[in-house]
Protein backbone atom coordinates (compact mmCIF):
# COMPACT_ATOMS: atom_id res chain seq x y z
CA UNK A 1 0.00 0.00 0.00
CA UNK A 2 1.30 3.75 -0.73
CA UNK A 3 2.23 6.01 2.08
CA UNK A 4 -0.24 8.65 2.88
CA UNK A 5 -0.29 12.12 1.40
CA UNK A 6 -3.01 13.63 3.44
CA UNK A 7 -3.65 14.89 6.91
CA UNK A 8 -6.51 16.77 8.17
CA UNK A 9 -6.07 20.20 9.46
CA UNK A 10 -7.14 21.26 13.15
CA UNK A 11 -9.63 23.62 11.34
CA UNK A 12 -11.32 20.68 9.75
CA UNK A 13 -11.05 18.51 12.66
CA UNK A 14 -13.11 21.24 14.52
CA UNK A 15 -15.32 22.02 12.17
CA UNK A 16 -16.21 18.16 11.58
CA UNK A 17 -16.71 18.04 15.78
CA UNK A 18 -19.03 20.96 15.67
CA UNK A 19 -20.92 20.41 12.82
CA UNK A 20 -20.96 16.49 12.08
CA UNK A 21 -19.90 16.63 9.00
CA UNK A 22 -17.15 17.72 6.42
CA UNK A 23 -16.20 18.16 3.28
CA UNK A 24 -12.75 17.76 1.64
CA UNK A 25 -11.85 19.09 -1.60
CA UNK A 26 -9.38 16.71 -2.71
CA UNK A 27 -8.13 12.95 -0.55
CA UNK A 28 -6.46 11.41 -3.53
CA UNK A 29 -5.16 11.46 -7.04
CA UNK A 30 -6.65 11.57 -10.87
CA UNK A 31 -4.99 8.69 -11.63
CA UNK A 32 -5.87 6.72 -8.30
CA UNK A 33 -9.51 7.45 -9.06
CA UNK A 34 -9.07 6.30 -12.59
CA UNK A 35 -7.73 3.38 -11.28
CA UNK A 36 -10.74 2.35 -8.91
CA UNK A 37 -13.14 3.35 -11.34
CA UNK A 38 -11.78 0.61 -13.62
CA UNK A 39 -12.61 -1.72 -11.08
CA UNK A 40 -15.61 -0.29 -9.78
CA UNK A 41 -16.95 -0.35 -13.39
CA UNK A 42 -16.05 -4.03 -13.58
CA UNK A 43 -17.46 -5.28 -10.46
CA UNK A 44 -20.88 -3.12 -10.90
CA UNK A 45 -20.64 -5.50 -14.60
CA UNK A 46 -20.35 -8.32 -12.34
CA UNK A 47 -22.95 -7.96 -10.41
CA UNK A 48 -20.20 -8.95 -8.11
CA UNK A 49 -21.75 -11.03 -4.56
CA UNK A 50 -24.80 -11.09 -5.68
CA UNK A 51 -25.70 -14.43 -5.14
CA UNK A 52 -24.48 -14.03 -1.38
CA UNK A 53 -26.28 -11.42 -0.88
CA UNK A 54 -23.67 -8.63 -0.87
CA UNK A 55 -24.66 -6.72 -4.06
CA UNK A 56 -28.81 -5.60 -4.24
CA UNK A 57 -30.88 -2.84 -5.38
CA UNK A 58 -31.31 -0.51 -2.36
CA UNK A 59 -33.98 1.25 -3.30
CA UNK A 60 -36.05 -0.93 -5.05
CA UNK A 61 -37.68 -4.33 -4.64
CA UNK A 62 -34.59 -6.37 -6.06
CA UNK A 63 -36.97 -8.68 -8.04
CA UNK A 64 -34.53 -10.80 -11.06
CA UNK A 65 -34.99 -9.24 -14.49
CA UNK A 66 -35.87 -5.87 -12.89
CA UNK A 67 -33.44 -2.82 -13.74
CA UNK A 68 -31.80 -1.64 -10.52
CA UNK A 69 -32.45 1.99 -9.48
CA UNK A 70 -29.62 2.04 -6.85
CA UNK A 71 -27.52 -1.09 -6.83
CA UNK A 72 -24.80 -1.51 -4.00
CA UNK A 73 -21.78 -3.68 -3.84
CA UNK A 74 -20.90 -4.49 0.42
CA UNK A 75 -17.07 -5.08 0.67
CA UNK A 76 -16.38 -4.29 -2.92
CA UNK A 77 -12.84 -4.87 -2.20
CA UNK A 78 -13.49 -8.37 -1.38
CA UNK A 79 -14.11 -8.94 -5.25
CA UNK A 80 -11.92 -6.26 -6.60
CA UNK A 81 -8.66 -6.75 -4.10
CA UNK A 82 -6.28 -4.16 -5.71
CA UNK A 83 -8.51 -1.66 -4.16
CA UNK A 84 -7.11 -2.22 -1.05
CA UNK A 85 -3.65 -1.60 -2.83
CA UNK A 86 -5.11 2.29 -3.24
CA UNK A 87 -3.93 6.22 -2.20
CA UNK A 88 -7.46 6.39 -1.04
CA UNK A 89 -7.71 3.65 1.22
CA UNK A 90 -4.11 5.06 2.59
CA UNK A 91 -5.07 8.38 3.24
CA UNK A 92 -9.01 7.33 4.59
CA UNK A 93 -6.70 5.91 7.10
CA UNK A 94 -4.89 8.43 8.25
CA UNK A 95 -7.85 10.76 8.19
CA UNK A 96 -9.24 8.27 11.01
CA UNK A 97 -5.98 8.27 13.15
CA UNK A 98 -5.88 12.11 13.14
CA UNK A 99 -9.17 11.79 14.24
CA UNK A 100 -9.36 9.18 16.93
CA UNK A 101 -5.33 8.67 17.36
CA UNK A 102 -3.30 5.64 16.04
CA UNK A 103 -5.32 2.37 16.66
CA UNK A 104 -8.13 3.62 14.24
CA UNK A 105 -8.57 2.02 11.49
CA UNK A 106 -10.43 2.06 7.98
CA UNK A 107 -11.96 -0.26 5.37
CA UNK A 108 -13.73 0.25 1.75
CA UNK A 109 -17.01 -0.60 3.06
CA UNK A 110 -19.49 -0.84 0.49
CA UNK A 111 -19.97 0.90 -3.11
CA UNK A 112 -23.29 2.45 -4.41
CA UNK A 113 -24.16 3.36 -8.21
CA UNK A 114 -26.48 5.44 -9.00
CA UNK A 115 -27.44 5.54 -12.56
CA UNK A 116 -28.09 7.88 -15.02
CA UNK A 117 -31.57 9.21 -15.38
CA UNK A 118 -33.47 6.97 -13.25
CA UNK A 119 -30.83 6.54 -10.33
CA UNK A 120 -33.29 7.18 -7.27
CA UNK A 121 -32.67 9.08 -3.74
CA UNK A 122 -30.74 7.86 -0.84
CA UNK A 123 -33.70 9.14 1.64
CA UNK A 124 -32.58 11.48 4.69
CA UNK A 125 -31.22 8.68 7.20
CA UNK A 126 -28.65 8.01 10.07
CA UNK A 127 -26.47 4.98 9.05
CA UNK A 128 -26.64 4.25 12.74
CA UNK A 129 -30.08 3.02 11.85
CA UNK A 130 -28.81 0.47 9.76
CA UNK A 131 -26.04 -0.96 12.47
CA UNK A 132 -26.16 -2.98 15.34
CA UNK A 133 -28.49 -1.95 17.89
CA UNK A 134 -26.40 -3.17 20.50
CA UNK A 135 -23.59 -1.17 20.28
CA UNK A 136 -23.15 2.72 20.28
CA UNK A 137 -20.58 4.15 17.44
CA UNK A 138 -18.94 7.07 19.19
CA UNK A 139 -15.70 6.91 17.49
CA UNK A 140 -16.42 5.88 13.73
CA UNK A 141 -16.95 8.02 10.61
CA UNK A 142 -18.26 7.21 6.88
CA UNK A 143 -16.12 8.94 4.54
CA UNK A 144 -17.89 8.90 0.69
CA UNK A 145 -15.60 9.86 -2.41
CA UNK A 146 -17.57 10.28 -5.44
CA UNK A 147 -15.49 8.58 -8.66
CA UNK A 148 -16.80 11.42 -10.71
CA UNK A 149 -17.65 14.87 -9.92
CA UNK A 150 -20.80 14.59 -7.92
CA UNK A 151 -23.36 17.59 -8.77
CA UNK A 152 -26.94 18.74 -7.18
CA UNK A 153 -28.20 16.93 -10.46
CA UNK A 154 -26.32 13.53 -10.14
CA UNK A 155 -27.19 12.96 -6.22
CA UNK A 156 -23.87 14.96 -4.23
CA UNK A 157 -23.98 14.06 -0.05
CA UNK A 158 -26.02 16.76 1.89
CA UNK A 159 -26.37 16.96 5.74
CA UNK A 160 -27.98 18.87 8.54
CA UNK A 161 -25.67 20.42 10.53
CA UNK A 162 -25.08 19.27 13.92
CA UNK A 163 -28.24 16.61 13.80
CA UNK A 164 -24.83 14.40 15.47
CA UNK A 165 -25.88 15.87 18.72
CA UNK A 166 -26.35 13.68 21.52
CA UNK A 167 -25.75 10.49 19.48
CA UNK A 168 -29.68 9.61 19.29
CA UNK A 169 -30.91 7.73 16.76
CA UNK A 170 -34.26 8.94 15.49
CA UNK A 171 -37.42 6.37 14.26
CA UNK A 172 -36.69 5.31 10.78
CA UNK A 173 -38.71 2.97 8.48
CA UNK A 174 -38.22 0.95 5.09
CA UNK A 175 -38.60 3.26 2.02
CA UNK A 176 -42.03 3.55 1.51
CA UNK A 177 -43.10 1.64 4.12
CA UNK A 178 -41.95 -1.08 2.39
CA UNK A 179 -40.12 -4.05 3.88
CA UNK A 180 -39.33 -5.77 0.70
CA UNK A 181 -36.39 -2.29 0.54
CA UNK A 182 -33.61 -2.58 1.99
CA UNK A 183 -32.74 1.73 2.19
CA UNK A 184 -34.11 3.21 5.44
CA UNK A 185 -35.91 6.94 5.59
CA UNK A 186 -36.71 8.74 8.79
CA UNK A 187 -40.35 7.86 9.50
CA UNK A 188 -42.81 10.89 8.68
CA UNK A 189 -43.21 12.06 12.24
CA UNK A 190 -39.27 12.60 12.30
CA UNK A 191 -38.82 14.62 9.23
CA UNK A 192 -39.43 18.08 10.66
CA UNK A 193 -35.85 17.48 12.17
CA UNK A 194 -34.92 17.81 8.37
CA UNK A 195 -33.59 21.70 8.13
CA UNK A 196 -30.80 24.26 6.72
CA UNK A 197 -29.65 21.43 4.62
CA UNK A 198 -26.39 22.14 3.41
CA UNK A 199 -24.98 20.54 -0.04
CA UNK A 200 -21.20 19.24 -0.35
CA UNK A 201 -20.95 19.17 -4.29
CA UNK A 202 -17.59 17.93 -4.75
CA UNK A 203 -15.23 16.63 -7.78
CA UNK A 204 -13.83 13.23 -8.82
CA UNK A 205 -11.71 12.22 -5.46
CA UNK A 206 -12.97 14.88 -3.28
CA UNK A 207 -14.60 13.73 0.12
CA UNK A 208 -17.05 13.96 2.83
CA UNK A 209 -16.68 12.63 6.22
CA UNK A 210 -19.93 12.03 8.68
CA UNK A 211 -20.52 10.24 12.16
CA UNK A 212 -23.53 7.78 12.13
CA UNK A 213 -26.01 9.85 14.19
CA UNK A 214 -25.61 12.63 11.23
CA UNK A 215 -28.66 12.79 8.97
CA UNK A 216 -27.92 12.85 5.43
CA UNK A 217 -29.34 12.17 2.16
CA UNK A 218 -28.79 12.17 -1.79
CA UNK A 219 -30.79 13.21 -4.32
CA UNK A 220 -31.70 11.41 -7.40
CA UNK A 221 -30.40 11.41 -10.19
CA UNK A 222 -31.71 13.00 -13.22
CA UNK A 223 -28.18 14.14 -15.18
CA UNK A 224 -26.57 12.05 -18.64
CA UNK A 225 -23.88 10.99 -16.27
CA UNK A 226 -23.72 7.95 -13.88
CA UNK A 227 -22.78 8.78 -10.18
CA UNK A 228 -20.07 6.29 -8.73
CA UNK A 229 -19.29 6.80 -4.72
CA UNK A 230 -17.28 4.55 -2.48
CA UNK A 231 -18.01 4.67 1.24
CA UNK A 232 -14.76 4.02 3.57
CA UNK A 233 -16.26 2.98 7.29
CA UNK A 234 -13.46 3.75 9.62
CA UNK A 235 -12.56 4.81 13.74
CA UNK A 236 -12.44 2.68 16.82
CA UNK A 237 -15.22 0.45 16.39
CA UNK A 238 -18.42 0.23 18.60
CA UNK A 239 -18.48 0.09 21.96
CA UNK A 240 -21.32 -2.33 24.36
CA UNK A 241 -24.23 -0.45 25.48
CA UNK A 242 -25.56 -2.06 28.56
CA UNK A 243 -29.42 -2.49 27.03
CA UNK A 244 -29.76 -2.29 23.53
CA UNK A 245 -31.76 0.15 21.74
CA UNK A 246 -35.39 -0.17 19.91
CA UNK A 247 -34.51 -1.12 16.04
CA UNK A 248 -38.20 -2.24 14.71
CA UNK A 249 -37.51 -1.23 11.09
CA UNK A 250 -34.36 -3.48 10.91
CA UNK A 251 -37.01 -6.54 12.20
CA UNK A 252 -39.32 -6.09 9.85
CA UNK A 253 -37.31 -6.56 6.49
CA UNK A 254 -38.14 -9.29 4.01
CA UNK A 255 -36.16 -8.26 1.29
CA UNK A 256 -34.90 -10.60 -1.34
CA UNK A 257 -30.84 -9.48 -0.34
CA UNK A 258 -31.40 -11.60 2.58
CA UNK A 259 -33.26 -14.46 1.11
CA UNK A 260 -30.50 -15.03 -1.29
CA UNK A 261 -28.27 -14.63 1.86
CA UNK A 262 -29.91 -17.03 3.91
CA UNK A 263 -29.45 -19.42 0.75
CA UNK A 264 -25.85 -19.60 0.44
CA UNK A 265 -25.40 -19.11 4.13
CA UNK A 266 -27.60 -22.64 3.88
CA UNK A 267 -25.18 -24.14 0.89
CA UNK A 268 -22.11 -23.77 3.15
Amino acid sequence: MPQPTFHLTVEQIEFFRREGYLAIEQITTPDDVATLRESYDRIFAQRAGREEGNQFDLAGTDEEGKEAVLPQILLPAKYAPEMNESLLLANARQLVRDLYGPEATCEIAHAIFKPARIGAQTPWHQDASYWNPTMDYPSTVSIWVPLQEATLENGCMQFVPRSHAGEEIHRHQSVGNDPRIHALELHESERHRVRSAVACPLNAGGATVHGPYAMHYTAPNVSDVPRRALILVGGLGGVQRQSPRESPWQKDKKTARLQREATHSGRK
